[in-house]
């Protein structure tokens, strides 16, 4: 432009446009010029708009490279750093960590969001982890990162200026804040957290060794209660990998056919008569000893393993109670787990056709609170048991949630009643007027009633006047192998008629 206007001053003050115009005229070329001129704006005009198409397209590449770029280091549902940005973030912390300037990781896993997906949909789901996506942002102190690590799993990096009352009022409020119901569909969905804090040190450099650690606290957290929080120490991860490889073993040993049943002797009241055996998982770990089953049973429960593992100590159950006298029932514990699958009426019957045991002679039992899990697929599950003709027992009446409204509409067979409440019943007290109550109330009910963990015979004559049906524990015999079980029928306790039942 300043080149044009040069030239236009240097040709009108030596008269050269004055010239160019009268030999214009003279030659009549006043409308090629008038082309030529129109020709030059339209190839300015669209260079200038060539120009103007290059540079948008020029930002929208750079913005959708911005956008990659962000989506690639930032979760998509909530908005916050992803994985690959938390874990940049930490190596970054880490590289600058001192005595002066140090970090603690922790590591946030909901409780009870499965069922909140289950019961409420996906939808339901995503306005949970954005709600705690949004509480986090408010939670987080100058300098801390919030992050979105896995399905229900935050993560957050904090500064640690070694006031350990400070970081743990700070996960006490976002455990609060977690807690906190979320709005959906005019009511309310409510989830929970366990949280795992570790803290860097100077010299770490190794930003999966920090989030294994807090994920070993979290775990352990997890196991015991859950909704709480726990510092990572070294024994930690000790333990960690001892259950592991227990985990490890136990799904071997079920398929090597390990875990074996055992049997404990059911007698029916006042006769003392043998009535049927309940089936309880043993292992004899060549590793491990004999592993108690409060252990590899949740280990099973928590993993997984418990449903194969459930079918192949009924199977062989089935196979050994087949060969004993036509009155003698078998009893079997049923998980929540299993209770949810629908399938499980179907796996029965084939376990019970394979090995020709009667579905009359069978009895599951089940715990209150694997009820309370999904109530109405357990109710499904039961229906399909009772229609085989298969009879169900509430296991550990009394020792969790007991609700009458269950006695009521799942039309059990059976109450068994929690040996915590038979310590010592026959000296009176508390205990006694609520193990009458039981009692009572199973027999307006029209349910049998077995007590559980019977140990004395004084225990055993107060049950029998207060008109429980059944009973089992050590003063009739601890579990038995199949073998020892055939030696105690054999040896003529067993009863000579099947038990009346009572109408259900």
């Amino acid at each position: 432009m300043v080149v044009g206007a040069c030239v236009w001053f240097i040709g009108v003050g030596q008269g050269v446009f004055d010239r160019v115009g009268r030999y214009i005229i003279q030659h009549e070329l006043l409308n090629l010029v008038m082309l030529t001129a129109c020709l030059g704006v339209g190839a300015v005009v669209a260079t200038i708009r060539k120009s103007i198409l290059l540079r948008r397209a020029i930002a929208a590449r750079m913005a959708a490279e911005a956008l990659a770029e962000k989506s690639a280091r930032h979760d998509a549902l909530t908005g916050l750093p992803n994985r690959r940005l938390f874990g940049e973030t930490l190596e970054s912390a880490l590289s600058r960590c001192s005595a002066h300037e140090t970090f603690a990781v922790l590591l946030i896993d909901l409780d009870r969001f499965k069922p909140v997906n289950d019961l409420h949909g996906h939808a339901a789901g995503n306005a949970v982890l954005c709600a705690v996506a949004d509480r986090l942002r408010g939670l987080m102190p100058r300098g801390g990162v919030a992050a979105r690590v896995g399905g229900d799993e935050f993560v957050v990096l904090v500064p640690f200026f070694q006031d350990r009352d400070a970081l743990v009022t700070l996960v006490q409020r976002i455990n609060a804040a977690v807690r906190e119901p979320v709005p959906w569909n005019h009511g309310q969905v409510e989830v929970d957290s366990t949280i795992g804090v570790a803290f860097a040190t100077p010299g770490d450099h190794d930003p999966d060794a920090l989030l294994h650690a807090a994920d070993v606290a979290m775990y352990q957290g997890k196991r015991e209660g859950r909704g709480t929080f726990r510092f990572f120490h070294s024994e930690m991860d000790v333990a960690l990998r001892a259950r592991a490889r227990l985990e490890s073993d136990l799904r071997a040993a079920i398929n090597r056919g390990e875990v074996r049943p055992f049997y404990q002797p059911i007698v029916s009241l006042p006769e003392r008569d043998l009535v049927g055996f309940e089936a309880l998982a043993r292992w004899d770990s060549p590793e491990h000893g004999s592993v108690p089953p409060d252990v590899f049973i949740s280990v099973a429960e928590e993993t997984g393993m418990i449903c194969d593992l459930t079918c192949r100590i009924l199977r062989e159950a089935c196979s050994d109670a087949r060969g004993w006298p036509p009155n003698l029932q078998l009893s079997v514990n049923i998980s929540a787990t299993q209770l949810r699958d629908p399938r499980l009426a179907a796996a029965l019957l084939a376990i019970l056709t394979e090995t020709g045991f009667p579905s009359g002679r069978l009895e599951v039992e089940i715990a209150e609170t694997a009820l309370l899990s999904d109530l109405e697929a357990a109710r499904a599950a039961l229906t399909s048991l009772q229609n085989l003709g298969v009879k169900i027992a509430l296991d550990d009446f009394g020792a969790g949630y007991s609700n009458l409204r269950h006695l009521r509409e799942q039309r059990f067979n059976k109450i068994k009643i929690d040996k915590s409440y038979l310590a010592n019943v026959e000296q009176g007290g508390e205990r006694a007027k609520l193990a009458d109550a039981m009692m009572q109330i199973g027999a307006s009910l029209s349910l049998q009633t077995t007590a559980e963990g019977i140990e004395s015979d004084a225990n055993l004559d107060w049950l029998s006047n207060q008109g429980c049906d059944f009973a089992q524990g050590y003063l009739f015999g601890s579990a038995m192998s199949k073998d020892e079980a055939d030696k105690f029928i054999q040896s003529g306790k067993a009863a000579s008629s099947p038990p009346e039942a009572h109408a259900a």
